[in-house]
């Protein structure tokens, strides 16, 4: 029996169904422009910050794939995807809360400890919420939406990002909420951004689950057909990553590089800021010319991101125009030129520029990847996929995380910076591989494909 045509929605069903997206990313923006920073507060050194990481890429590493192939066999009253949404918002609003609290609680390498503790949790609860995600958008739009209905989700990511990276920033300088603190101890304007970041990410959440729709089971089974798959068992996932399409293969050599490179800008911005721009030596944690480092680098996230939010309502039209494939290497070359840049930059304000490049890369990293993959899944087997395509971004963090730090401090000599431009070269890399991607799916957009 032929399988019947998903309708298209509206564009406010699509803002609807992507805004918890929004709230995850203003966590994840908050882990991001500050996790390193608090680490070092709690008396991390430089080269052991990669190792702390590490902890983000296994836990995604391993529970990714389970929630996708769990969402993809749960219905309830809540839905399909949904109650992954609800566990994984509230696990993470408790990491939240307490990763900045820690030497509340504990002292010295114990508050160090529990921050890594805080940031594993974190970074596992935002899986869980954020996987399924990626495979609503895919079971509730026609081919012809894909596009665009990632392009909002990465509007929606960019929006939340923004706000999230630049709240501390805003609560220093605008509220007078203090970025000083004691030695050993976290300010309170990240302290405050925290806990705003964890209210911002419930409501969005509860947001997207009493308004978005979900295909009941039956109606689903006719838009995208019945699974052949009956094995209610998590070999089924091995099974599935042995025979992963070969578009999925092709894509991971680009995710590979560019999860490389991101994961070295996400670690070693601060202490390059600190170190390169501001000239601090790797031992000044706790100055307050260490804290506006770490402030600024909220800053310059906010500003990758707000160019992301606003160049993913353009993918759709340039997708159109020179093709999916295309669209991302530009992407990705604007990316390791941006990085690349930060070097030779002589004050904080240049790299705001220099972020510019890395906007563009960030964008299509967050939607391109999904478009092209989306259409090379087989029916009843989207959750699962996309989270054994988690892989391709998990990995490249371990590999980072487990050498990243040695090379800093044993080739680099400490010098974050020089992390930074190898995270550039490697960006190019991932631009050059991705014309060799086979995009089966990258068909005419229709007007539908437009705001």
């Amino acid at each position: 029996m032929a399988l019947k045509q998903k309708p298209s929605l509206s564009i406010a069903q699509i803002f609807t169904m992507s805004l918890g997206f929004m709230g995850i990313q203003f966590g994840f923006a908050l882990q991001n422009g500050n996790a390193s920073g608090i680490l070092q507060n709690y008396g991390a050194h430089v080269e052991q910050l990669s190792w702390f990481w590490l902890v983000a890429p296994l836990t995604g590493m391993i529970v990714q794939p389970i929630i996708g192939y769990y969402s993809d066999r749960t219905w309830n009253r809540l839905g399909r995807r949904k109650p992954f949404f609800l566990v994984g918002t509230l696990l993470c609003c408790i990491a939240l809360v307490l990763l900045p609290n820690s030497a509340g609680f504990f002292q010295a390498k114990s508050a160090l400890l529990i921050g890594a503790g805080m940031l594993m949790m974190m970074d596992a609860s935002i899986n869980v919420a954020m996987e399924p995600f990626r495979a609503l958008v895919a079971d509730n739009l026609p081919d012809s939406q894909r596009t665009l209905g990632f392009s909002v989700q990465t509007f929606l990511i960019g929006v939340g990002a923004v706000a999230g990276s630049w709240l501390p920033y805003i609560l220093d300088n605008y509220f007078q909420v203090s970025s000083s603190a004691p030695a050993g101890e976290v300010a309170n304007n990240v302290i405050y951004s925290f806990y705003i970041g964890a209210l911002i990410f419930i409501i969005t959440i509860l947001i997207t689950v009493i308004f978005a729709k979900e295909y009941p089971p039956a109606e689903y089974v006719e838009y995208h057909g019945k699974s052949n798959d009956t094995k209610a068992s998590l070999s089924q996932v091995l099974n599935d990553f042995r025979n992963m399409p070969s578009t999925m293969k092709q894509l991971g050599l680009v995710q590979f590089f560019s999860w490389f490179a991101l994961f070295s800008m996400w670690v070693f911005t601060t202490p390059a800021i600190a170190h390169h721009l501001f000239k601090l030596s790797i031992d000044d944690t706790s100055s307050d010319a260490f804290r506006d480092a770490q402030s600024w680098t909220g800053i310059i996230f906010g500003v990758y991101n707000g160019v992301s939010a606003i160049y993913a309502l353009m993918l759709p039209a340039i997708a159109r125009k020179i093709g999916r494939k295309k669209t991302h290497s530009f992407s990705l070359l604007a990316g390791g030129i941006g990085l690349m840049s930060m070097y030779f930059a002589n004050d904080k304000g240049d790299l705001l520029f220099s972020m510019f490049g890395v906007g563009l890369a960030w964008a299509s990293i967050l939607s391109m990847p999904y478009a092209i993959l989306a259409g090379s899944i087989p029916s009843g087997k989207m959750g699962v996929y996309m989270g054994i395509f988690n892989f391709f971004i998990t990995i490249p963090q371990i590999v980072n995380g487990v050498i990243g730090g040695t090379i800093v401090k044993t080739i680099y000599g400490n010098n974050s910076m020089y992390a930074i431009v190898l995270a550039g070269v490697l960006m190019l890399c991932g631009a050059v591989s991705m014309l060799y991607v086979q995009d089966s799916t990258d068909i005419k957009v229709t007007k539908i494909d437009q705001f």
